[in-house]
């Protein structure tokens, strides 16, 4: 297993995070199912990848780390690795759900969640629709969002000649692989025209870290910044 723009293949002894029969489970969620992998022992801890060229192998070293004094519920969102995309309207409440139903086949107890970029706002939108499920939240790369602040354009054509082995990899897992360009026309479109302010962050009461790389061009530092500052008004 490899994730996107990795320089060196994986160890051999590597977890196949995303790829594995092991610890791999589905769920039905709506017109979908949704794949999940569960790893280690202890209170339940969800970990959401990036949306896009994202994939559960990109969170390994969390999942390692965490799978030491936690239960690691390792979900392949909608549309990315072994999870099938369904024919639905991409939307961080259906994303939320198809947490929320991978979370409910493993446990019925409240979760801690880590989420990266995609995987972030959707761990915000769970802990507004679930408010009594999510104890604490980690938001890495995911901020302050309005219509026109970035520009996401997925094209598979595209992302093969930047690494044509990780789009090979990813092909071959997922369950309509025919389908990719289609669904990702459909999250960038979601993407250039959702919205992440205060009605959403002030409707989150659960503790929650947020993080950002100073360089992140995706999302800049100061929506990170903004984020903060909306969630202490809560």
């Amino acid at each position: 297993m490899r994730h996107f723009m990795q320089l060196q293949p994986s160890p051999a002894t590597a977890i196949p995070y995303g790829n594995n029969p092991k610890a791999g489970y589905y769920v039905k969620s709506g017109d979908t199912r949704i794949y999940y992998e569960v790893y280690g022992k202890g209170k339940p801890f969800v970990v959401l990848h990036g949306g896009g060229v994202g994939s559960t192998y990109e969170m390994a070293q969390f999942i390692d780390s965490l799978a030491k004094t936690y239960q690691v519920i390792a979900i392949s969102t909608r549309g990315h690795g072994k999870s099938e995309i369904g024919h639905s309207p991409v939307t961080y409440e259906q994303k939320a759900n198809d947490v929320m139903a991978a979370i409910n086949d493993v446990t019925k107890d409240s979760v801690m969640v880590l989420g990266f970029s995609d995987g972030a706002y959707t761990g915000y939108k769970l802990a507004s629709m679930y408010p009594a499920r999510v104890k604490k939240l980690v938001g890495m790369g995911a901020g302050e969002q309005i219509p026109g602040l970035r520009k996401v354009i997925l094209n598979v054509q595209e992302m093969a000649k930047l690494d044509s082995l990780y789009i090979k990899q990813q092909l071959g897992l997922m369950p309509e692989p025919q389908r990719l360009q289609e669904y990702w026309t459909n999250l960038a479109n979601f993407h250039n025209t959702m919205t992440a302010s205060k009605e959403l962050f002030a409707s989150i009461h659960c503790p929650v870290l947020v993080l950002s790389g100073e360089r992140d061009q995706n999302v800049p530092l100061a929506t990170i910044i903004a984020t903060y500052q909306l969630l202490r008004i809560r």
